[in-house]
């Protein structure tokens, strides 16, 4: 009762200032992208990358009107930084930001990458670029935009106006923490303007930027408006108010007026605030508390649990054992943490993750490895030997495998011979039955939801482990599918995961098939591409019926594979990657089809292909669907490391 009472006072309160001039200002001045491109082979990693630093900009600009971040290593790193007009309020500047963010996006196009761009809008600034700009005040991409229509009346009176306004906005905005709104009415003529230096030029370069500003927007006048895009300020001018403050725009008489309102809207919405905030600060203080609570009872049974099992790790030992986290001993680093290999005092290799998250997802995240895969132990399976959770960070303790990922094996490592039809078949069989396990034959239902090249590691005799269960699911027995936010990587998800959000294990069986497919043809599925040249599932597609599959297969094998079971292995390919989930076979059909114990019907189309011609277009199922590619973010290698929930990775 007391939600409802608050939400129709928020109702009233609504429809009383509706007449309020705050607006988001969400009018785009300008897009610049810079001329830089990125090669090819880091194009997916910068853009995952990006997006990780949108994922963190994003709360820093709700909270405090502004925010820079710095994201990734070495050639992929992302300078982003985002801020709203001072004179916004909170509400608007959210909303500016927001679509500002979608925006940028123009400067990723998926075949040409650009690795900077600015976005202008009148309420609020993005940045984001592969150097360390943030110190920057004046660059070579500067813009000034003049306005269409010109300024009709008095027009040398209009431009000394105009030029006067932007003085004093120049001479005061740095006393005034880099910001200033005002107006010059002289001869009965108004011109309003804004001016506002971003949050990390401060003293003389705010006022050399704001200077530089000065000098450009002269050359508008007699144009109604004007703006001066810096890469260190903003300031434009306007016969129109545009700006929000207190600040009178006409005669005395009006600016009491308005003083008068205000005072009057104070008074009776003041209680009315109070009553809101406190409301507000009851159930987010509630809901933070149960949740707080939720999490101690399960970090605590998580203790319990350790405290009793041989899982248990001490901090110390994994950092002696790997040298203190050493670079050298670095393996690679993912979505969810950096892995090193260590060596415990008994001599035994170990590989340790070291975790990212914190509250709920390192909660998820250790709840997931150490209680659903702990006590599951088969050969296609990466095995969790325990971890530690008592030091200040988060430790997972794998067994160690040393050939790599299959994704590095087929697409990084140099001067090795390439996998030979034997190790491949090999992998595909032992990856199926990892699967078929996990599905149907072990005490519990778990869906792996990340299936990949560069999840599956290949131990001394390329045995094939599946590894990072940190998005695996318990499937219930008395459920036929269960709803959940997408998690994964682009190119390995399934039609209905993405679009609905219906998890079954036949969205593992679809990533496993475009993972066969992958494998057999030593390509990629590029599935963020709008050309279906890229698409491996294309190419193999358009093969199928031909009794030439085997034309699909690596060339780098030199045609040393028996032509007959590679047609076999990717008609099973193109069985499991079938549009529709009722279609594919389960995990241990496709085990029976691999060890020539079951028949292989013809397959269906697979999702999002154009069959009208081989050069068709391949349409994003997110486009199609109308759901956002991006949702949240975090730092990827270049073998696409599972993202966080919501998030869906480019390939």
């Amino acid at each position: 009762m007391a939600f409802f009472a608050v939400e129709l006072m928020l109702f009233l309160l609504a429809l009383s200032l509706k007449g309020s001039i705050s607006a988001p200002r969400d009018t785009e001045a300008a897009l610049i992208c810079t001329n830089r491109t990125s090669i090819e082979s880091d194009r997916r990693v910068y853009v995952a990358t990006f997006l990780a630093a949108m994922d963190v900009i994003t709360p820093l600009v709700n909270r405090q009107g502004y925010g820079g971040v710095v994201n990734g290593t070495g050639n992929n790193t992302v300078y982003a930084f985002g801020e709203c007009m001072k004179d916004l309020s909170r509400t608007d500047c959210n909303l500016c930001f927001a679509r500002c963010k979608t925006q940028i996006l123009r400067c990723l196009p998926f075949q040409r990458l650009t690795r900077g761009g600015r976005l202008f809008f009148d309420g609020c600034y993005l940045r984001y670029d592969d150097y360390m700009f943030f110190n920057e005040s004046l660059s070579a991409v500067d813009r000034t935009l003049c306005g269409t229509n010109d300024f009709v009346g008095n027009q040398s009176l209009f431009r000394e106006n105009v030029v006067e306004l932007v003085r004093i906005m120049s001479v005061e905005g740095p006393k005034n923490d880099g910001f200033f709104t005002g107006l010059v009415n002289r001869g009965n003529l108004t011109v309003f303007g804004l001016a506002q230096c971003w949050e990390f030029v401060t003293g003389n370069a705010c006022q050399t930027c704001l200077n530089n500003s000065v000098a450009n927007i002269s050359s508008c006048p007699p144009k109604d408006e004007g703006r001066v895009l810096n890469a260190g300020c903003y300031i434009r001018y306007s016969t129109q108010r545009f700006f929000n403050n207190s600040s009178p725009d006409s005669p005395a008489s009006t600016g009491g007026q308005s003083r008068r309102l205000a005072v009057i809207l104070a008074s009776t919405f003041s209680g009315v605030a109070l009553l809101v905030i406190v409301a507000t600060i009851s159930f987010f203080g509630r809901k933070r508390a149960i949740k707080q609570r939720r999490e101690k009872k399960q970090l605590g049974a998580l203790l319990q649990t350790l405290n009793k099992s041989k899982l248990n790790f001490s901090y110390e030992s994994l950092e002696r054992a790997t040298n203190y986290f050493h670079e050298s001993n670095k393996l690679g680093q993912g979505g969810s943490g950096a892995v090193y290999k260590g060596v415990l005092q008994n001599g035994q290799a170990v590989a340790i993750k070291r975790l990212f998250f914190t509250s709920r997802q390192w909660v998820d995240h250790f709840f997931n490895e150490v209680n659903l895969i702990s006590g599951i132990d088969h050969k296609n399976l990466v095995k969790l030997l325990g971890c530690s959770i008592t030091g200040p960070e988060s430790l997972l303790v794998y067994e160690y495998v040393p050939n790599q990922s299959l994704h590095d094996n087929l697409f990084v490592k140099e001067n090795v011979p390439p996998l030979n039809w034997q190790e491949r078949y090999k992998i595909i069989l032992g990856t199926a039955e990892g699967l078929a396990f996990l599905h149907e034959e072990s005490t519990v239902r778990i869906i792996h939801r990340d299936i990949k090249l560069s999840n599956i590691l290949l131990d001394e005799d390329f045995t094939p482990k599946i590894a990072d269960f940190g998005l695996a699911r318990l499937f219930p027995e008395d459920k036929t599918h269960i709803s959940t936010a997408i998690a994964g990587t682009l190119g390995y998800m399934a039609p209905e995961y993405i679009v609905r959000g219906k998890l079954t294990e036949k969205a593992d069986v679809y990533s496993f098939g475009v993972l066969l497919i992958e494998v057999i043809c030593g390509r990629r599925n590029n599935s963020s591409t709008s050309q279906t040249s890229n698409s491996i599932l294309q190419k193999v597609w358009n093969l199928y019926g031909t009794s030439k599959l085997f034309d699909a297969v690596d060339p780098t094998l030199e045609g040393k594979f028996p032509e007959e079971e590679a047609n076999r292995l990717l008609q099973i390919g193109l069985l499991c990657v079938q549009a529709s989930a009722e279609l594919r076979p389960t995990m241990p059909i496709v085990v029976k089809m691999l060890t020539y114990q079951h028949e292989i019907p013809e397959p269906k189309q697979p999702p999002f292909l154009n069959t009208t011609s081989s050069s068709s277009e391949m349409m994003s199922p997110l486009n199609k669907a109308g759901t956002p590619y991006f949702q949240s973010g975090s730092n990827t290698n270049s073998s696409g490391n599972n993202m966080t929930e919501s998030f869906i990775e480019p390939r």
